[in-house]
């Protein structure tokens, strides 16, 4: 029953800014991660940003100093705020949680995607 809704892709130029949203709903006792995944043109699929429930990021080297993964607790939440972007970071993003559920099972859940359009 757990479910993630991605928002905030879009077509924007070269410098300018999007902010992606994920939101996690359904039964679940606690999220121990969330983040966001993307698969550019010949590349294999990277982590692009991820943020524990203690606070802890990481983010690939590539988006280190752009992007700001950060989370609402209350509303099961994850922001990816991406500034100075560039045509290179043209591809279809992926939320991902991984969770406890009420059954204290751990499940990991993907987003649907959402496109995001950096143009020259």
């Amino acid at each position: 029953q757990v479910q993630l809704v991605e928002s905030g892709g879009g077509l924007v130029q070269a410098g300018g800014s999007l902010r992606l949203s994920c939101a996690a709903s359904g039964s679940i006792l606690r999220i121990n991660a969330m983040g966001w995944y993307r698969q550019a043109p010949g590349k294999q699929r990277e982590l692009v940003a991820q943020i524990l429930s203690q606070g802890m990021t990481n983010y690939a080297d590539s988006v280190k100093g752009r992007f700001t993964i950060s989370m609402d607790n209350a509303k099961n939440t994850v922001y990816l705020q991406m500034n100075s972007l560039k045509p290179e970071d043209t591809t279809v993003y992926y939320c991902y949680t991984k969770l406890v559920a009420y059954s204290s099972n751990q499940y990991d859940y993907w987003g649907q995607g959402t496109q995001v359009t950096v143009s020259s």
